[in-house]
């Protein structure tokens, strides 16, 4: 579990490299891509960047080399806008969460429309007032 001093470090670098991503970068790799969430270690020296990019496999294969490659640029801008005694290192991942979401709510409905239509859970079965 994470410490709260992690979550607020986290949550301030998610922020920040969100707005460069926004408006101090002119890669043109980086063009669609969103910062879904950071993780720290306990020692706030690393951190995990996880992005969604919008596009293919080769969109974000390219999103993700970018990322890397601008990695020192996003770190030292991050110096000089945060008040922390180390810059953590940033690891760009990419984030599947959404997809596995969408694969599981996929999943769901088929099962759904394979079992037909299911009673209201609101309405009793048997309704027997005199």
């Amino acid at each position: 579990m994470a410490s709260r001093r992690q979550r607020q470090v986290a949550e301030l670098l998610h922020e920040e490299i969100s707005q460069l991503l926004q408006h101090g970068t002119r890669d043109p790799r980086l063009g669609f891509v969103t910062v879904t969430g950071v993780e720290v270690t306990p020692d706030l020296r690393s951190a995990r960047v996880f992005v969604t990019v919008l596009g293919d496999d080769a969109d974000a294969k390219s999103t993700l080399e970018g990322l890397a490659s601008a990695a020192r640029f996003f770190r030292h801008q991050l110096g000089q806008t945060l008040s922390l005694r180390y810059i953590p290192e940033l690891n760009f991942r990419l984030d599947t969460s959404l997809e596995y979401g969408n694969k599981i709510d996929r999943l769901l409905d088929s099962i759904q429309q394979e079992s037909g239509p299911q009673p209201e859970a609101d309405t009793p079965a048997n309704t027997n007032q005199a």
